[in-house]
């Protein structure tokens, strides 16, 4: 079972998506429902030890462009789980 902090705060100040046709607010639906199910189901391995903060994930999975936005967000979810579990890079 995972860890489950108190709270979880994203702030994503920019993400931008080229090659993309889809409406930014299924993304942003879809990527808030997946990241508060992973987080719910795996915690957040990096906080383990207090509070946590992360000034930049990068490192993404190249995604194909003609991802629907539910899957989208999904798919871009998983990638800043993952940061935040300690794998890809992470700059605190």
């Amino acid at each position: 079972m995972g860890v489950n902090p108190s709270a979880v705060r994203v702030e994503i100040g920019e993400l931008v998506l080229d090659g993309f046709r889809v409406d930014p607010e299924r993304v942003s639906a879809a990527f808030e429902r997946e990241l508060t199910r992973l987080v719910r189901l795996h915690g957040v391995p990096l906080a383990t030890k207090g509070p946590l903060a992360v000034d930049a994930l990068s490192g993404l999975p190249p995604l194909p462009a003609g991802l629907s936005a539910r899957r989208l967000g999904q798919e871009l979810a998983r990638a800043v789980h993952e940061g935040l579990s300690g794998y890809g890079e992470v700059t605190r």
